[in-house]
């Protein structure tokens, strides 16, 4: 099946008889995981006799998008979702603390982190932009979500037509703040230049991981080939464009990104920019032949970085018991492949 876009659904509501204002109630419902019968306006004095008919099947489809196929609670109350789709792939979607949802983009991801589950079976297809609201609008089905982040399966800039129409949505009708959507990239020009142009402008996470141009290659194989600071000042002047900090995404891996010589490269590169660097102790995958730094090695990098004048904050990985990286549970479900791969620094 094509991937189910939010305008399509736009077009067939209008081939109903929507009007905007019809057409607005009916997605702002669906994204907010509301009835369509809430409301201050009873359906029959409100919408067209078409669409009113028209609508047990339309609410059927737009279910069908996104079903739970597995629910895994982490003892810090995230919950990992395993999402199924209407052509029976699956994503990963996870509920954070504190109203967060990490959500997907893609069906596996082109760029190959070699840190991440999701980049080890490549990209099998992109999601629509339906489809990725439909995530949140199970997600709220479970519970209150109050932060959307678009740091779960895939790359967000390869799929940016979607994402951003996604965006548009939750940004306007699905009651999120603008900077309660986080866009997160590796890198890609074209989504700084797509970023500023539309009327709903998420936050930006930047996913840096390296200031060294050749092991950030090999981290990340087939992220668009640009430079540690040219990243860094797109990410900075988008920030200060739109008010919200960038935040600097650093997944620590033992002997690997936290150096000395890294250290040296975040003071840098950060020195002076609107930006948070974001620590995140590497969230253990099985498979691969990487670790996370000993607990007193991250808080030690974290306190040098913030001495020396980078705001930094060491963040926990969310759902450590029940596997919550990108990709893991999927693969746990489908017993994907279990390649060993082995990173040397230079």
């Amino acid at each position: 099946m094509n991937p189910v876009h939010v305008d399509t659904l736009r077009h067939r509501l209008r081939a109903l008889g929507a009007r905007p204002l019809h057409e607005e109630r009916v997605l702002r419902q669906w994204a907010r995981a509301e009835p369509q019968t809430q409301g201050k306006r009873r359906l029959e004095d409100f919408l067209p006799l078409a669409l009113r008919a028209a609508l047990p099947a339309l609410e059927a489809e737009l279910r069908a998008l996104a079903v739970l196929r597995a629910d895994h609670a982490g003892a810090d109350g995230s919950r990992r979702l395993l999402v199924g789709l209407a052509d029976g792939r699956s994503v990963e979607a996870v509920l954070l603390p504190r109203g967060g949802l990490c959500v997907s983009s893609q069906v596996g991801c082109a760029v190959g982190c070699v840190f991440c589950m999701t980049g080890i079976g490549g990209l099998e297809r992109q999601l629509g932009s339906a489809e990725i609201v439909a995530q949140v609008a199970l997600a709220r089905s479970l519970r209150p979500v109050t932060k959307v982040v678009f740091m779960g399966m895939g790359e967000p800039a390869h799929n940016l037509d979607a994402v951003l129409e996604a965006i548009d949505l939750l940004g306007s009708g699905g009651g999120l703040g603008h900077k309660q959507l986080v866009f997160s990239t590796v890198g890609d020009r074209r989504a700084f230049e797509r970023l500023p142009q539309g009327r709903v402008k998420p936050a930006l996470a930047l996913s840096l991981h390296s200031t060294d141009a050749a092991l950030r290659a090999r981290l990340l194989p087939r992220a668009p080939a640009i430079a540690p600071d040219e990243l860094v000042a797109l990410g900075d002047a988008y920030a200060r464009a739109t008010g919200y900090p960038m935040q600097v995404q650093w997944t620590l891996m033992a002997g690997i990104n936290d150096t000395a010589e890294e250290i040296e490269g975040l003071v840098r590169l950060l020195a002076g920019r609107y930006a948070v660097l974001n620590l995140i102790p590497y969230n253990t995958v099985d498979g691969l032949a990487l670790a996370r730094p000993a607990a007193e090695r991250s808080l030690a990098m974290a306190r040098d970085l913030h001495r020396r004048g980078i705001l930094t904050k060491l963040r926990q990985s969310a759902g450590q018991d029940v596997e919550a990286g990108c990709g893991q549970l999927r693969a746990r479900h489908e017993r994907g492949d279990r390649r060993r791969i082995e990173i040397v620094a230079a």
